[in-house]
């Protein structure tokens, strides 16, 4: 398993400053919780399954097989 950023330097700017601007939670949900702070609960969900890949919510981090 390897987790990369995303390859669109635009896409990781723009969420990196939503991070920063949000404290470290994902910029794409309105909650702030321990479920939102990056890397978010939904992805390392989603990593923790073999057969998933692809990007986690707001498309900053790619999950590869």
């Amino acid at each position: 398993m390897k987790v990369r950023l995303n390859d669109d330097l635009e896409i990781v700017r723009t969420v990196r400053e939503g991070l920063k601007a949000k404290g470290g939670h994902c910029p794409c949900r309105v909650e702030r919780n321990d479920d939102t702070k990056c890397m978010c609960k939904e992805f390392r969900e989603q990593i923790a399954d073999p057969d998933f890949e692809g990007y986690c919510h707001c498309m900053l981090y790619y999950k590869e097989k």
